[in-house]
C-alpha cells in the first residue's frame, strides 16, 4: 500500500470512530454538501469463517447505509444460520441495511429465512426487488435469483418493474445491487448473462453504478455496456465486492474492462455518494493492506 493511501485510510477508520455509536448507528442522512455514505459486500457471514467478524468491526465504526449484496448467511440461509451466523456479526446493523438475497439465500425455499430475517427491509415476499432513495441518488435493488422470481429478462415481471420504476425516479445518479455479477473475472462463477437485460434497462435510464457479490473477491471495472464493450460516456461501473466475510475465490485471466481487482483481503466498499458524483474507498480489515479508491462523475 503507497503511504498516502495507508494514511487516508487510518484518517478515515480513526474519524469514523470518534464519531460515536450514535452516529455509527445511524442510516446515513445527508451532510451540509448533501453528499451521503453506503457500505457495501457481499457473501458475509459463516459461522465457520471469522470475516465476518472482522469486516462487521469495520461496519461498527462506520456511519452511513448498509448494502448487503447477497448470500448473507451460509450454508443454507436457513432462520438458524441468520440467527447463529449473521445476527452476531452484520446483524447489529440490520437498521440500516438494505439487503439483497443471493443463491445460499435461496437454499432455503423461497428465501424463507432471508425474508423472516429481514422483513419489509427485503422488499415484498417473493420477489425480493425494491427501490430507495438515499440523498439525491436513486437506488435500486434487484433479485438475481432469476428462476425463483419468473426471470429476469425483458418482459419479466421484474424487468417490466424495473422500467417503471426508474421512469418514476429520473433522479441525476443512479446505483443499482444485486448478487450474480453480470460482469467478472472470478474463477468460480464469472460473467451471468442472465443480467443482461437488466443491466440494458439500467443503461437506457442513465444508471451509474451496480454492485454486486457472489465472486468472493473485490474487482473494479470501467463503464461499459451490457454487452461488455466499453462506454465511457455512457456505460455503467461495475464493483464487485464478495469479501463480506466468506472464504475468498481465486481469479481466471482479467476481463477486457477490469481496472483492478484483489482477492488478498475481506474488505468494504465504502461509496459516497454525492449530488453529481460519487467517491469510492475499498477498505480492508485489519492486516490487509490492499485497497482502491477513486471518484467519478454521474452520466
Amino acid at each position: 500500500m503507497r503511504p498516502t493511501v495507508r494514511g487516508f485510510l487510518i484518517a478515515l477508520i480513526a474519524a469514523l470512530s470518534l464519531a460515536g455509536p450514535a452516529l455509527a448507528s445511524a442510516a446515513s442522512t445527508p451532510n451540509a454538501s448533501g453528499n451521503v455514505t453506503l457500505i457495501a459486500a457481499g457473501d458475509i457471514a459463516s459461522c465457520s469463517s471469522k470475516g465476518d467478524t472482522a469486516t462487521a468491526t469495520l461496519v461498527e465504526g462506520m456511519p452511513g447505509t448498509v448494502a448487503t449484496l447477497g448470500d448473507n448467511a451460509y450454508p443454507e440461509g436457513r432462520p438458524q444460520d441468520f440467527a447463529n451466523c449473521y445476527a452476531p456479526t452484520w446483524g447489529q446493523f440490520k437498521d440500516r441495511t438494505h439487503p439483497a438475497a443471493g443463491n445460499h439465500d435461496y437454499m432455503t425455499p423461497n428465501a424463507a429465512g432471508y425474508f423472516g430475517y429481514f422483513g419489509a427491509a427485503a422488499g415484498p415476499e417473493g420477489k425480493g426487488y425494491y427501490s430507495y432513495d438515499l440523498g439525491s441518488w436513486h437506488v435500486v435493488v434487484i433479485n438475481s435469483n432469476c428462476n425463483d422470481i419468473g426471470g429476469c429478462e425483458n418482459g419479466s415481471p421484474q424487468q417490466v418493474w424495473l422500467k417503471a420504476d426508474l421512469a418514476k425516479h429520473p433522479a441525476t445518479c443512479t446505483l443499482a445491487y444485486w448478487h450474480h455479477p453480470r460482469f467478472s473475472s472470478g474463477a468460480e462463477h464469472g460473467d451471468d448473462p442472465a443480467m443482461t437485460d437488466i443491466w440494458q434497462t439500467l443503461q437506457n435510464a442513465g444508471a451509474d453504478v451496480v454492485l454486486s457479490g457472489h465472486d468472493h473477491d473485490y474487482e473494479r471495472f470501467a463503464p461499459q455496456d451490457a454487452d461488455g464493450t466499453a462506454d465511457p460516456a455512457h456505460g455503467i461501473r461495475e464493483f464487485v465486492v464478495g469479501t463480506g466475510g466468506a472464504g475468498r475465490y481465486d481469479f481466471k485471466a482479467p476481463e477486457p474492462n477490469t481496472e483492478i481487482r484483489s482477492n488478498e483481503t475481506w474488505g468494504v466498499l465504502v461509496l459516497t455518494l454525492k449530488p453529481a458524483g460519487y467517491d469510492w474507498t475499498f477498505v480492508p480489515v485489519a492486516g490487509g493492506t490492499f485497497t482502491d479508491q477513486g471518484s467519478a462523475a454521474c452520466h
